[in-house]
């Protein structure tokens, strides 16, 4: 019987899990073999180095978190505000590490002191971008609308994880719904 070989998404996953915990100085090769559970040796079966494991962990952040999205999204159909609302719903509740809240910040941060990681980064908020125009715009009478929806909901994406306010009476998840339903309008 051979040597069950710990897969190349496992290593990937780990990565994302150390990214979105203490950013990419926390991707150690030995420490990730840890916390799989696992020698390093398996490591070097897929990737050349620790670049390369990086640069696959933001591969399949950029495909996780825009194309994947916006496949599941038009994959049952619907109109644009149905479509709008899935999307809010995936987005609020993602599953796998590449679509975290966690992951999606880590990255942002990096960003800010790797310019290739930038560049990455403008790629995938240019593609959501153009994705929610997309949507709104096929309900909004102006461009200045469609801009003002897409901004907003980006920023609540991205924005309301951050933010440790009260709500005067309401809850987070209340008031969410309450930009969601402003938002379809």
């Amino acid at each position: 019987m051979g040597v069950t070989r710990t897969p190349r998404g496992a290593w990937i996953e780990q990565g994302l899990e150390a990214l979105a915990a203490a950013g990419p100085e926390a991707v150690r090769i030995e420490v990730l073999a840890q916390a799989l559970g696992v020698s390093k040796g398996g490591f070097y079966g897929y990737f050349r180095n620790r670049d390369a494991l990086l640069t696959e962990m933001l591969d399949t952040w950029e495909r996780e978190a825009a194309e994947a999205v916006i496949e599941e999204v038009e994959g049952t159909g619907g109109d644009a505000r149905t479509r709008l609302d899935r999307l809010f719903t995936i987005t609020a509740a993602p599953e796998g590490p590449a679509r975290g809240v966690e992951v999606e910040l880590a990255v942002r941060d990096w960003a800010r002191r790797d310019e290739s990681v930038a560049e990455r980064l403008r790629r995938v908020d240019n593609r959501r971008m153009e994705y929610l125009r997309s949507l709104f715009g096929s309900f909004c009478a102006s461009a200045e609308e469609v801009e003002l929806r897409c901004m907003l909901t980006f920023a609540l994406r991205l924005g309301g994880h951050l933010i440790a306010a009260d709500h005067a009476g309401f809850s987070r998840v209340e008031v969410m719904e309450l930009a969601r339903r402003r938002l379809l309008a």
